[in-house]
This record gives C-alpha cells, sequence and structure tokens, in this order.
C-alpha cells in the first residue's frame, strides 16, 4: 500500500471516529439532560442558584451542595461517620427509657439514616455532572479527530507523497 493509499484510509477512518464521537456525546448530552428533566426538580430559595429547574451541570452541583447543607443542618453537623448507629430511646422528658435491667433502650438513630438518603441523592446528582463532563470531552475528542482526519486527507493530496 502506497503512503498516499494509506494516508486516505487514515483521514476517512479518523473522519468516521470522530463523527461517530460528536454523534455519541451529542446523545450522551440529551440522555443525561431527559433524565434529569424528568424528575422535575427545582432548586430550593435557600440554594446559590435558587429556585431554577435542575437540568445542567451548574444547577445539578447547586442541588448536591444545598442537599449536603440541609442535612449537616439535621444532624447538628455531624456525617454518617460521625454518628453512632444507635442512640438512647428518650422519654417525653429527655430522659433515657430503661430496660428492665436498669440499661438504656438502644434505638436506631434516625438522624444517621438521613445521610444514607442525602449520600444516594447527592451521589445520583454527581453522576449527572460527571456525565455531561464526559460526554463534552468526547465531543472535544470527536472535533480534534476529524481534524487530524482532514489533515491526513491533505497530506494524502500533496505531491510529496508517491
Amino acid at each position: 500500500m502506497t503512503t498516499k493509499k494509506l494516508l486516505k484510509f487514515c483521514s476517512v477512518l479518523t473522519i468516521t471516529i470522530g463523527v461517530v464521537s460528536i454523534i455519541g456525546g451529542i446523545w450522551g448530552i440529551s440522555f443525561t439532560y431527559k433524565n434529569i428533566a424528568q424528575e422535575n426538580i427545582v432548586t430550593p430559595t435557600d440554594a446559590s442558584i435558587p429556585e431554577k429547574p435542575v437540568r445542567g451541570p451548574f444547577t445539578l452541583k447547586t442541588q448536591a451542595d444545598i442537599i449536603r447543607e440541609h442535612t449537616l443542618k439535621m444532624t447538628g453537623g455531624k456525617t454518617f461517620a460521625e454518628m453512632p448507629r444507635q442512640i438512647e430511646k428518650l422519654d417525653q422528658n429527655n430522659q433515657p427509657v430503661l430496660d428492665a435491667n436498669g440499661k438504656p433502650v438502644m434505638v436506631e438513630n434516625t438522624a444517621r439514616n438521613i445521610w444514607i438518603t442525602a449520600t444516594t441523592l447527592t451521589t445520583a446528582l454527581n453522576l449527572g455532572i460527571l456525565s455531561y463532563a464526559f460526554c463534552v470531552l468526547i465531543l472535544a475528542f470527536g472535533c480534534i479527530v476529524i481534524w487530524i482526519g482532514i489533515a491526513f486527507r491533505a497530506l494524502s493530496q500533496s505531491d510529496k507523497f508517491v
């Protein structure tokens, strides 16, 4: 195979890969957007971007940040790992309820369980951000590869190669 033929083949191959990458990147952005939009999430009034539909990476980040902020307020500033799994059961006077042996009755720590929900939500929101970032990188890759294909094509038409 001559150098010209090889360059022509490489140009077609790289341009095709670039076009497929661009289509894939656009599809990924559309897929992410549609899946986020169907949840009808709106940022709360105290968020850094207040009362906006959550659709793109900035509103996703804003929503994840405000969920964490609200969760920290509900748990007295403690994270999941900083709280015990069980706590003493308290009566209406905030006194520990004791069992027949005089030991405190232990119950599930609901404040700790709030973190499980918050972590699930923020992880999903952060994955949306990563999805957008990955799709943009794929789009950039596609453009670069198309440009390389165009360069190969130009080289294949040069008289310097036989």
